[in-house]
C-alpha cells in the first residue's frame, strides 16, 4: 500500500510539473478575466456555443474514443509524400488577392502591401510534444524563415493544430498585429508576446487596423482548451475586409444556423476558408461533415470555397482523402471550389487551381 501510494504521488507530481511547461499556456487573470466574465457567451465558468453542443456524444466513452484513436486504419495517412509547390512567399505577386495554403488550417493572405497569416503550425506536429500528431511526409515545406513580415496574425482558437507554441515563439517578433478570441491572448502574453501587439475579440466585436482593414469576430461551433480544462478561452471565425475584399476565415466549427446569420450580415464573400476534415462519428457537432461544408459555403454566400483542415495531420479515423472527395461529390453545382496543392497560390480573378492532385498520391478504390 505504501509503495502504491508513493508511485501515485510521484506520478501526480510529475504530471503537475509537466503541465507547467510553457506549451500549455496560461489561463486569463485580473482585468482580462473580468472582461471575459462580462461576456454574454461566458456562462457557468466557461464559454458556450450559441446552440447547445456536446463535444462528444453522451453515449460514447472516453476509453472507446482513445482505443479507436490508437488503432487508426492505415488509410488515415498518404502512402507517399504529398506533392507541394515551394512558392517564394517574400516575393509573392499580390496585384490580386492571393492565398497560399500550408496544409491543415494554416494559410497566408496577401493583397498589395498587406500580409495576413492564419493559424500557423510549422513545427511539424499538432500536439504539445513532437511524438504525437506528426505532419504527413512532404507537407512541412515551409518554415517561419520562409515567411515575409506579417501585418496581421489571426488565431482562431487555442487547440494545438491552430496555435503552435514553437511557431509563435519564433514568429512573433516579425508580426505587427495579432487578433485572437477572448482569453487566447493570455497564452501569447505568457510566451513573451508584447501585449500591445494583441487585440482579443468577443463574438461580433470589430477591430479596425487601418482605414482599409477591418476584422470582426464571429461565432463558430467548437470548443477550446490546451490542458484538462475546456472553455476558458473563446473560439471564433472571422470576417476580414482587406482593402475592399470580403473574406471569411472559418476556424473550426460544426454546422449550425450561424453561417446563415453571418452570410446575411456580412456576405457575400469573395472566398471562404472552411474546415473540411477531422470530423468523426463520435463528435458530429464540433466539426462539419463534408456535405455540411458545402451547405455552409452557400449560407455564407461565398463565391469561392477553399477547403482546409485536411491533408497534413491525421486527427480522426477517416481516410485522408475522404473529406475532399465527399465535399466535391456533395458540392458539385452548389459552390465554386478551389483545391490547390500545399504552397500553390490561389489568385482571385485568375484561373483557380482545381487539379485533383491527391488522386495521384494513393490509388483510390471507387
Amino acid at each position: 500500500m505504501i509503495v502504491t501510494a508513493v508511485v501515485i504521488a510521484i506520478l501526480a507530481v510529475s504530471l503537475m510539473l509537466f503541465m507547467q511547461l510553457p506549451v500549455f499556456g496560461k489561463h486569463t487573470t485580473g482585468e482580462d478575466l473580468a472582461r471575459i466574465e462580462k461576456s454574454t457567451n461566458y456562462k457557468d465558468g466557461s464559454f458556450q456555443n450559441v446552440q447547445p453542443t456536446e463535444v462528444m456524444l453522451k453515449e460514447v466513452s472516453t476509453l472507446r474514443v482513445m482505443r479507436e484513436m490508437l488503432n487508426k486504419p492505415s488509410t488515415v495517412e498518404p502512402s507517399k509524400p504529398l506533392p507541394t509547390v515551394k512558392t517564394d512567399l517574400k516575393n509573392l505577386a499580390s496585384d490580386k488577392l492571393t492565398i497560399v495554403w500550408f496544409g491543415h488550417s494554416s494559410y497566408l493572405i496577401k493583397y498589395k502591401d498587406f500580409t495576413v497569416l492564419v493559424d500557423p503550425v510549422m513545427s511539424g506536429y499538432a500536439s504539445p510534444i513532437g511524438i504525437f500528431g506528426k505532419a504527413f511526409e512532404g507537407t512541412d515545406v515551409f518554415s517561419v524563415d520562409d515567411l515575409p513580415l506579417i501585418d496581421l496574425l489571426v488565431i482562431t482558437h487555442d487547440h494545438y493544430d491552430h496555435l503552435d507554441y514553437a511557431t509563435l515563439i519564433k514568429l512573433h517578433t516579425s508580426v505587427k498585429n495579432i487578433i485572437t478570441p477572448l482569453g487566447v491572448d493570455a497564452h501569447l502574453k505568457h510566451w513573451g508576446v508584447p501585449a500591445e501587439k494583441i487585440k482579443s475579440l468577443d463574438w461580433w466585436e470589430t477591430h479596425k487596423l487601418n482605414d482599409s482593414t477591418i476584422i470582426t469576430s464571429t461565432p463558430s461551433r467548437h470548443f477550446s482548451g490546451r490542458g484538462f480544462t475546456r472553455g476558458k478561452t473563446l473560439w471564433s471565425s472571422f470576417v476580414l475586409n482587406l482593402q475592399g475584399h470580403n473574406i471569411f476565415i472559418g476556424g473550426d466549427s460544426g454546422y449550425d444556423n450561424q453561417f446563415k446569420k453571418i452570410g446575411d450580415l456580412y456576405g457575400p464573400f469573395e472566398i471562404a476558408m472552411l474546415e473540411t476534415g477531422q470530423y468523426g462519428k463520435n463528435w458530429p457537432f464540433i466539426h462539419m461533415m463534408p456535405e455540411e461544408v458545402a451547405n455552409a459555403a452557400q449560407d455564407l454566400q461565398a463565391n469561392v470555397l477553399l477547403p482546409v483542415h485536411w491533408a497534413k495531420f491525421a486527427l480522426s479515423n477517416h481516410a485522408w482523402t475522404e473529406p475532399i472527395e465527399r465535399l466535391i461529390a456533395s458540392g458539385e453545382g452548389k459552390v465554386v471550389m478551389t483545391t490547390p496543392k500545399i504552397g500553390e497560390p490561389v489568385r482571385l480573378g485568375d484561373t483557380l487551381p482545381v487539379e485533383k492532385w491527391w488522386r495521384e498520391v494513393d490509388v483510390l478504390i471507387r
